[in-house]
């Protein structure tokens, strides 16, 4: 990944973190960008009927995600020869990331009508707005975002949801719920905004990513 940075890039990453790259540390660039990414993600703009808003703001957020990304590499390349060091790595890569979600969206689209029957059962292929699912062996929970009625045949259907889970729960167990009961019937899967390959270690990662707690044990 390059680390070099024109002076229109430079500009921007002052505006956005407040202070000049040659000033900025690992610890309040992080800081700033987790506050970035909660004013600038894309799901605070879904209530609004205007697309291209809603485009336009998903375009800011990935820019604000690949300048981030760019600058991270940047502030830890002076510490990559440092045994054990993490800091650059991903902080949803760490091995000592903690992880829960409130309410992360994902969004399946499908041409099988009897997807929602596979997800959650024959009760459920015809679902409301605000219905609520555990998911086996885990304390996590899935809500539904629309009302859904599958009556026709050969259609696209979205049907959108929020996954809730704790600390103490396994993403691992909870994607692979998920994946046992969309393979070869999601056409696509999107996970709070962004496409993922419908394949379980994508699909993890995408969660993680989003749902990063802390760094290291509770104090």
């Amino acid at each position: 990944m390059a680390t070099t940075f024109t002076i229109q890039e430079k500009e921007e990453i002052r505006k956005l973190f407040g202070l000049p790259l040659e000033q900025l540390d690992l610890e309040f660039f992080r800081k700033v960008h987790k506050e970035l990414r909660l004013k600038y993600h894309p799901d605070n703009f879904e209530h609004l009927d205007n697309e291209a808003v809603k485009e336009m703001a998903t375009e800011k957020f990935q820019g604000i995600e690949t300048l981030a990304g760019r600058v991270e590499a940047y502030l830890s390349g002076d510490k990559h020869n440092v045994p054990n060091y993490q800091t650059d790595v991903a902080d949803y890569l760490r091995t000592d990331a903690v992880f829960a979600g409130k309410k992360l969206k994902i969004e399946i689209l499908t041409a099988d009508k009897d997807l929602k029957y596979h997800l959650f059962g024959t009760f459920y292929r015809w679902l409301q707005i605000g219905d609520s699912f555990k998911i086996p062996n885990t304390h996590g929970s899935i809500v539904i975002d629309e009302d859904y009625a599958g009556r026709k045949i050969g259609f696209q259907e979205s049907v959108r949801m929020y996954l809730t889970f704790g600390e103490a729960d396994s993403i691992e167990d909870i994607v692979n719920w998920l994946f046992s009961k969309i393979e070869d019937r999601a056409n696509k899967l999107l996970v709070a905004g962004e496409t993922v390959e419908i394949d379980p270690e994508k699909i993890v990662n995408a969660i993680k990513k989003e749902t990063v707690l802390r760094i290291g044990a509770a104090t």
